[in-house]
Parts: structure tokens; C-alpha cells; sequence
């Protein structure tokens, strides 16, 4: 699949979202857009509102106000639709441990509604493709960590998702590994599949297509990354974030 025109194909699009708890902003009126096969960032200190937002836009939770919608679908009244086009990967929870790389693919192809037959090409295809054939029996609790994430990023896109988003996925992995998994996102993006990252590495960040920077629940800073260091006059994203997020006025993580 040709990598869409982003100018022409939005799969998010967020106007206004504001999510409050009780009297606390979580998110203060973010306004960005989203386009199919681009590899977008999300970046912020813990207590930044980028974790309210995310769960929002995967279908877990709702906005207090404001127009969002993912693949076309409304937060509001369509989550479930919602959650049937997206893939996600997080750091912590993606895999379950006690079963095999085999059994977690049948598992959680069976959860995406792929039949039996096409379950079993995914899962042929990604131990070819990352050369881990002879691991398709090996407890997931008994991969080293990049492995471990390789095969949660394949998981998470075997059912060909318009989105997936990825929560600090490369968290506690080595350099080579990283680099590795940026690859794996680099091809699904070409693919077509849009990627909605959350890093804490700021290297990472210049990856992106474009990123956003989040500061006390609001969008600071949403360009490219080679625009944002030059709007800012820096030589790196990590320069861009420490001018941003420097003395941020909360340290709640919602």
C-alpha cells in the first residue's frame, strides 16, 4: 500500500478537547490534526495531560468537551468502532506473559475477528521477518525485553489497523533494539498504517513526521522537527523540550 497524502486523508482530528477532573484541566483545549501513514509524536513530562489524551482517543475515556474523531469515528457515541480500528501497544501491559509468541498471536488475532488461516500467515510472516522461528513455543515472560517488544508492536498491528498507538513502546531496550523497532515503524507507516508514539527519548522524536510537545495540559509547540528547532533556534528536539517544558506548573500524571 502507497503511503496516503496526509493533507487529504485525516484519521484523527481533535477540535477544542478539553477533559477536566472536577476542577483540574487535564487537557485545555488541544487542536491538532492527524494524517494516514504519518508517524505523529506525543511528547510531554510525566503530568503533561498526554496520557488523559491518548486514552480518549483510543475510546477509553471521554472528553468533558470538544470534537474528536479517530478513523472517521466519534469519541462520543462510537468507541467501539473506534477501538475495532486501532491497534495499541504500551510499555508495561501488551502481551500475556504465560503464554507462547504462538499463543498470543491465536489470542489476540481471535479478539481482531482475523479466521484461523490468516492468524496463521501473520504469525508465519512476522517469525520470518524478524528471524524468531525458533521462539514461536517459548514463553513471552521468557524474551529478552526487545524481543518481547518486537513481537507486542507485531500483535498490535496484525489486524491491519488505520492507527496504532504506541505508548512508550522501546522503554528499557538497548540502543540497537530501538533503532530495530524504529525500522518496524518506519514499514508500518509506509504500509499506510498511521503511528501515534509517546516517547521519552527525545532522539526518538526526530523520527517523527512531526511531533507536539504538551505542557500543563496544553499543546506547546506542533511542527515538524526540523521546523521546531529552528523556530526555537536550537540544534536538537531535546533543546526544543527543556525551553518548553522547563518549569512546568503541575506534576500530576493523569
Amino acid at each position: 500500500m502507497n503511503k496516503p497524502d496526509g493533507n487529504k486523508w485525516k484519521v484523527i482530528v481533535v477540535e477544542n478537547l478539553v477533559k477536566k477532573f472536577g476542577s483540574f484541566v487535564a487537557n485545555d483545549h488541544l487542536n491538532f490534526e492527524v494524517g494516514g501513514g504519518e508517524i505523529f509524536g506525543f511528547l510531554g513530562a510525566n503530568g503533561a495531560g498526554k496520557t488523559t489524551a491518548m486514552r480518549i482517543l483510543c475510546g477509553l475515556s471521554k472528553p468533558t468537551s470538544g470534537n474528536v474523531k479517530v478513523a472517521g469515528f466519534d469519541v462520543y457515541t462510537q468507541t467501539e468502532k473506534i477501538k475495532a480500528h486501532i491497534g495499541y501497544m504500551s510499555q508495561r501491559f501488551s502481551l500475556y506473559e504465560d503464554l507462547t509468541v504462538s499463543e498470543n498471536f491465536q489470542f489476540y488475532g481471535g479478539i481482531y475477528g482475523l479466521n484461523r488461516m490468516q492468524i496463521k500467515e501473520k504469525l508465519e510472516n512476522m517469525l520470518s521477518r524478524l528471524q524468531l522461528e525458533a521462539m514461536r513455543k517459548r514463553l513471552i515472560r521468557t524474551l529478552p525485553p526487545g524481543i518481547r517488544q518486537k513481537v507486542a508492536f507485531s500483535v498490535a498491528i496484525m489486524h491491519e489497523p488505520e492507527i496504532a498507538f504506541l505508548d512508550e513502546p522501546t522503554g528499557g531496550v538497548d540502543p540497537i533494539t530501538r533503532r530495530q523497532f524504529w525500522e518496524m515503524i518506519y514499514e508500518t507507516a509506509a504500509r499506510g498504517i498511521t503511528v501515534f508514539v509517546t516517547t521519552h527519548y527525545m532522539d526518538e522524536a526526530e523520527y517523527c513526521d512531526r511531533i507536539s510537545i504538551m505542557v500543563d495540559g496544553r499543546i506547546e509547540a506542533l511542527d515538524t522537527p526540523a521546523e521546531l528547532k529552528k523556530q526555537h533556534d536550537v540544534s536538537s528536539i531535546n533543546d526544543v523540550f527543556l525551553k518548553l517544558a522547563r518549569k512546568p506548573a503541575r506534576n500530576i500524571q493523569l
